[in-house]
């Protein structure tokens, strides 16, 4: 009887630690994706800044033609 319990309780000693690696993976994966969703929305504010800009920019050269081209008409 003793020899089942001890059997029992190595088996499920062996079951928690197998359980206890998987939940440590599970979240080193979770802190993983969770630092390479950071990254990308990082990176789409940053596209998103430089495209802004260059919006501006050809905002200001059109503006500049527009008032050369008044410049030349009158």
């Amino acid at each position: 009887m003793i020899r089942h319990t001890a059997r029992y309780l190595a088996a499920v000693a062996a079951l928690a630690l197998l359980a206890g690696c998987g939940m440590a993976e599970t979240a080193t994966t979770t802190a993983a994706l969770a630092e390479a969703k950071a990254q990308e929305a990082k990176s789409a504010k940053e596209t998103q800044a430089k495209i802004e800009r260059k919006l501006e920019d050809a905002q200001a050269a059109a503006a500049q033609q527009r008032e050369n081209a008044e410049k030349l008409t009158e």
